[in-house]
Order: structure tokens, then sequence, then C-alpha cells
């Protein structure tokens, strides 16, 4: 008999492999098991032999499944193994964000990478926008019919939303895993379908802000970029909620963007709000801060105690060492890899948000 309780709103054969990939990833065929016959999965879906034997080569081109001449098909579940299978990563702000280069690292020192390849792409940089460099990398990424893809999204570029959607749609359509670095495709509230690993950048905004009030501070400031990404949101919202924790006001002045505050206004600022102490959404905001301050003759901490986000490798390099939030980098590259696996293995799995906790680092902006 049929199986009629498939979906028919697609392709048949597509209908057709996705229920053996489910079947799949939810047990019923093991690793090693044999699948049924041709001639069985015509009877049971009630389609031509064509159809379904377009549907097993899905199969394996996904490598969920192996035929081995003379027998049969045969289920792998764990398709990735020697194979020299290459990963791309898709990552338009490598050399521009500190924290992508030691993530990357992290992905190389997973146990399991030395089984795989990391694909960085060639882009020319020179005359080409953000936008135009993404969609580049992954169009060759799908050339290369590459494994699965890390996917740092857009940030900063004006079309970043778009670009980032049309990225995904066409991996998407290569069948091609994605696991997103450190930020999700659109901001809250708007549903994640895909992997992500950071770290919780609403606790990195508390952890930075508890500290400061633990040192004494009560008219605190958060200093921000240009950016809207759903990292920054998350950050202020920490932020907003410890200072709400500790009957503090939170008022439109509390959260500042650097650029507005720069040629001149800084000093005007902080006259009329008289801030004692300084959240900065990532360490580069905190050293440029810290170098306008200290222009305008103030000190640090003994004027304005500081705490940045991210730790990167010249934080502790900057006039006075910047106290900051750590990111478990290497550990997120990691944890990434492994993500990607899961996700090959476990292809209907629902998406997750893995999120790394996060660390104080201590140094003397923050008057310790």
């Amino acid at each position: 008999m049929a199986d009629h309780a498939i979906v028919r709103d697609t392709p048949k054969y597509r209908q057709i492999f996705k229920r053996l990939a489910r079947d799949i990833a939810s047990g019923k065929y093991v690793e090693g098991q044999k699948l049924p016959s041709e001639a069985t999965l015509v009877r049971q879906f009630g389609a031509s032999r064509i159809t379904v034997g377009r549907a097993v080569r899905e199969l394996k081109d996904h490598g969920l499944v192996q035929r081995v001449a003379g027998s049969g098909t045969y289920v792998q579940t764990h398709p990735i193994g020697d194979s020299g299978a290459l990963f791309g990563l898709l990552i338009p702000d490598l050399g521009e964000t500190e924290i992508f280069g030691p993530i990357c690292q992290g992905m190389a020192a997973a146990p399991e990478s030395s089984r795989y390849g990391l694909l960085w792409g060639q882009v020319n940089s020179v005359g080409a926008t953000k936008e135009e460099q993404g969609l580049s990398l992954c169009r060759q990424f799908i050339e290369r019919k590459v494994s699965g893809v890390f996917f740092a999204p857009l940030e900063l570029p004006p079309g970043k939303n778009e670009t980032n959607l049309s990225i995904v749609t066409a991996l998407d359509r290569a069948h091609i895993p994605i696991i997103l670095l450190d930020r999700a495709i659109l901001p809250f509230p708007e549903p994640n379908r895909y992997d992500l690993v950071g770290i919780n950048n609403r606790r990195a905004g508390s952890l930075a802000t508890q500290h400061l009030l633990n040192r004494g501070c009560r008219q605190l400031l958060f200093v921000a970029d240009l950016s809207a990404a759903s990292t920054v949101e998350d950050r202020i919202a920490g932020f907003r909620e410890t200072l709400l924790r500790h009957d503090l006001p939170v008022t439109t002045h509390s959260v500042q963007c650097l650029p507005s505050i720069a040629n001149g206004a800084l000093k005007e600022m902080l006259e009329s709000l008289r801030p004692d102490g300084f959240i900065c959404v990532n360490d580069r905001t905190a050293g440029r801060l810290m170098q306008a301050l200290l222009a305008l003759g103030y000190h640090v901490p003994s004027d304005f105690k500081m705490v940045g986000i991210d730790d990167v490798e010249y934080a502790q390099l900057l006039p006075v060492p910047l106290t900051t939030v750590r990111q478990p980098c290497r550990e997120i590259g990691q944890a990434a890899m492994a993500a990607m696996l899961d996700r090959i293995h476990h292809p209907h799995m629902l998406p997750r948000d893995i999120l790394l906790d996060c660390q104080l680092v201590v140094r003397a902006s923050c008057g310790t």
C-alpha cells in the first residue's frame, strides 16, 4: 500500500528523500542497515522507479547512504570520515573583527578537525563591498560542493539583512548545512532557523555592569558603535537589566553611540551626564574611548572606570590595561565544529543556540 502521509507541496522525489532522511535521523534505519529495495520503496510511496531512484541518489549525495554494487543501499549516518571533506568559512569581517581569527584556530584545533579541511575562499577585496564579498564566497562554496559552511553574518552594511538572507537561502537550496558564528541572521525576536555558536551576550553585558557596580560606580553609561547587530542589543539588554535590578535609573541617555560623542561632543556629554564608569560594547570601542578621554586630560580609572567585552590581544596593551569580559574564542571554534558534525549526522533536529559562558578578566581600568 502506498504511503499517503507525505506532504504534497514539494516534488515527489524530495518528499521521499525527506521521509527517508527523517527515518535515518530517528534511528528507524541504523548505521550499516540495508535500506528497502527500490521495488519496495516504489510500492511504499506509490511512485515510479525513476522518482525513487532520484530520491535515493539525493540520500547518497547528502552522505546518508552508500551504494554497494550488487548488494544494495546501506545507511551511513556518519558520512564524514577520512574523506577529506571541506567546510567553508564565510566570514566577510575576518581581519576586521578580532574574535574570528581565534575562533577559526579553535576549529582547526578541534579533535575532529584532522579529518576535515577548512576552506577560506578567495575574494577580490579591492573595490568590493562586504555584501559582494559575502555573496562571492557563497557562490564559491556552492560550486566546490562543500560539506558545510560556517557563516558569520554581516553586521554593519546597510543592506546586511538582505545579503545575509540571500546567502543562507542559496546555501539551503544547495543543501549545505550552516552553522552561524557569533550572531543570528536577524535580530530578536525573529526566529533563528540555524544552529548558532557564540557567547551569552546578555550575560556578558550584565557581568561587566555588575563588576563596576561592585566597584562603587552608580552613574554608568553603555557605549556602543553604529552596529545594530543582535550581539550589541543583547549586551545592552544585560546592562539595562542589571541597573534595574539595583533600582538604578535607565534613561534614553544611558546608552551612548561613540561616533556621536566624538569630535568635541565627548566633553559636553561628560559634563552634562557626569558618568563615573563606562561599559563598552567591545574592546575596540573601549580603546577608542580611552584614547579620547586621555586626550581631554582625564584619567582612567581615577576619573572614570571602564570595562570592555571580548578580551582581544591588545586589551592588556592599551595605555591603561583594560578590564574586559573574555570571549572563549578557541572553545567557540571547537563547539562550532562539533555542532557542524551534529547537524550533518542529524539533519532534522531543531536548530540550537549554543551559548558558551564568559569570564571577567580584571585589569587596571576598573581601579583594581
